[in-house]
């Protein structure tokens, strides 16, 4: 079937349209321009208090890593999490891992711990799946400090604490940073709201992540630059997860000289960059339909009902939403497809040499 991009449920928004404009330097850019400066200015402020100790970074009996971007918006940060959490448990680390709970109902001001199989409005989508797939102790709080303190009294064990996407939070002192980058670039250059950065280009970290799917065939991490891919293999269904099917049978379906089962495929994702999990699902040779759906969609709506399709396939992250709401996880059409990191080159022992600098608490 031909490929198009039906309009998500709530058609295209202002963030949207202004995620496109910051990957040039035209005149609604422009005009943000001076903004910019001052957003520009109040974070270097903040970041200079706390280097002049005028506000306090608060120190753990454990190493802290920090996963995060400087560019606002999905580049692949929870599938790098959970690839970090299973590599530290490799190498003989008990991980556990902080987050602010983005997508919960409500400010998480006390910090919470996730339960697996839970309600994901109680902690946000992504602490979810991590919770999940990497199968660790995971805290959530507005206040990351109190969070990981909290995840160290209930799980004195912890030898090391992973914030996911805590780059910006100071107050929490770290011991390595990991800055994600992806196909995109650093768009435009400038800094929110000209542009989509949230910090300068050239602020210090310790090792950077490119995540090169969806990325120019053939393209490559630079100099200093880690590369990762994201893959999936299998798709599960949501009525019946154990119901299993390699992917490459999906794209069976739609090879017009192999048996026709389901002819019909449309591919929905409300992640930061939906793009990205519909070149994953090329790479392994489906042709589909786009529904494209707004970061952390809360399925209050539901998008397949009146979705032309004999199979839909969605990704992990939502189908922690969809198994919570009858209609969706009914819905015999809809398989859900996991992805995994996979890295080039030795990051894990890098981090683990790091790790093993620290002095002790």
């Amino acid at each position: 079937m031909p490929e198009n991009s039906p309009p998500s449920p709530s058609g295209p928004t202002f963030a949207s349209r202004l995620a496109r404009a910051w990957l040039g330097r035209g005149l609604q850019a422009r005009l943000l321009w001076p903004l910019s400066l001052l957003f520009g200015l109040l974070a270097a402020a903040r970041r200079a208090m706390y280097a002049l100790h005028l506000r306090r970074s608060i120190r753990l009996p454990v190493p802290v890593v920090v996963v995060g971007n400087i560019f606002v918006g999905g580049t692949g940060k929870t599938p790098l999490t959970i690839w970090l959490v299973q590599a530290l448990r490799r190498a003989g680390y008990t991980p556990g891992v902080v987050s602010r709970g983005y997508g919960s109902r409500g400010a998480v001001q006390t910090p919470r711990a996730v339960i697996i199989g839970g309600d994901p409005a109680l902690y946000g989508d992504e602490p979810l799946l991590i919770a999940e797939q990497a199968h660790c102790p995971v805290m959530v709080g507005r206040r990351r400090v109190d969070a990981a303190r909290a995840l160290l009294q209930v799980h004195p064990g912890i030898d090391v604490i992973i914030s996911d996407d805590g780059l910006q939070h100071y107050a929490l002192a770290r011991d390595i940073e990991i800055v994600l980058s992806d196909s995109r670039g650093v768009g435009n250059g400038w800094l929110l709201p000209a542009g989509p950065l949230r910090e300068p280009v050239g602020r210090r970290r310790d090792f950077t992540v490119v995540n090169l799917s969806g990325g120019a065939p053939g393209a490559d991490a630079g100099p200093n630059e880690i590369g990762m891919t994201i893959a999936g293999d299998d798709a599960w269904q949501l009525r019946d997860p154990g119901c299993r099917r390699p992917l490459r049978d999906f794209a069976a379906d739609t090879d017009p000289g192999a048996p026709q089962l389901h002819t019909r495929i449309a591919a929905a994702a409300g992640i930061g960059n939906p793009v990205r999990f519909f070149d994953t699902l090329r790479q392994a040779g489906l042709r589909f339909s786009e529904l494209p759906l707004p970061d952390h969609y809360r399925f209050s709506e539901n998008p397949f009902a009146g979705l032309d399709a004999d199979t839909i396939l969605i990704t992990a992250k939502d189908a922690v939403k969809c198994r919570t709401i009858e209609s969706i996880r009914n819905d015999q059409r809809i398989w859900v497809v996991p992805v995994t990191a996979h890295l080039d080159g030795p990051l894990a022992e890098q981090i683990v040499e790091k790790l093993r600098e620290r002095p002790t608490a």
